[in-house]
């Protein structure tokens, strides 16, 4: 920190004097900096939830689909039974 000193004389003889504090600014960027970072974390854990439910519908779809083809392949054998009766 440095302060500068300054006085003034008037032509009637009066002075004034003036003080100058210099101070180093103030970093108050700690909020900031974490608001991003939870912000960051948030929309992280909302994109890894989307891509976890993604999968489970996949994986539903795809549970489905086996269970049709396996229908299909019941009701084909049972066909093929009955015709060779």
């Amino acid at each position: 920190m440095a302060d500068d000193i300054h006085t003034t004389r008037e032509p009637d003889g009066t002075t004034h004097t003036t003080t100058v504090v210099d101070r180093d600014p103030k970093r108050g960027g700690g909020a900031g900096i974490t608001l991003l970072v939870v912000a960051a974390l948030a929309i992280a854990a909302f994109l890894g939830f989307q891509f976890l439910g993604n999968e489970k519908a996949e994986t539903g779809a795809v549970t489905e689909a086996a269970q049709k083809v396996g229908d299909a392949a019941q009701d084909v054998g049972d066909a093929a039974q009955e015709a060779v009766k």
